[in-house]
């Protein structure tokens, strides 16, 4: 399948909450380094500043992210754009590398109205618990989420 077949079909809707998941490429475990996480935060959370989203909740895990955030103007596919493109500019540069940091494609789903916010961000903010990265998430760093 290519990358134009995975996007067909896709549509962003102004508001609607969405829960993305993005892979590294070759699912490197780029983020056990600290300093490359923080990057990828960093980026996250510049699309934020751009106005583009609203972060609900994330968590970074060493060879993925997942994302819950509302979608406040432009496309998904431009949020995740910048957020891909300028944290993987950033990291290649800390790493004196000119490879891939991320997949080209991405999974989303658009939540429904009556789909609860709150278990979506939970079910997220789990994944390095299920994953047996940390016994319980507040010893995990590289998370948030609104519902603190």
């Amino acid at each position: 399948m290519t990358y134009d077949a995975l996007r067909a079909g896709r549509r962003s809707e102004i508001g609607r909450a969405y829960h993305v998941t993005v892979a590294t490429a070759d699912r490197t475990p780029l983020f056990t380094d600290f300093s490359l996480a923080r990057q990828a935060i960093h980026h996250l959370r510049r699309v934020d500043g751009l106005g583009l989203t609203e972060t609900l909740a994330w968590v970074l895990m060493p060879d993925h992210l997942h994302w819950l955030l509302v979608l406040r103007k432009g496309t998904l596919s431009e949020a995740l754009r910048s957020m891909k493109g300028g944290s993987a500019r950033a990291i290649n540069l800390m790493r004196n590398a000119n490879t891939a940091v991320w997949q080209r494609a991405y999974y989303d789903h658009a939540l429904r109205d009556d789909e609860d916010l709150l278990a979506a961000a939970r079910y997220i903010v789990a994944n390095p618990l299920r994953a047996g990265l940390a016994p319980c998430i507040g010893l995990y760093a590289h998370w948030d989420s609104v519902w603190l």
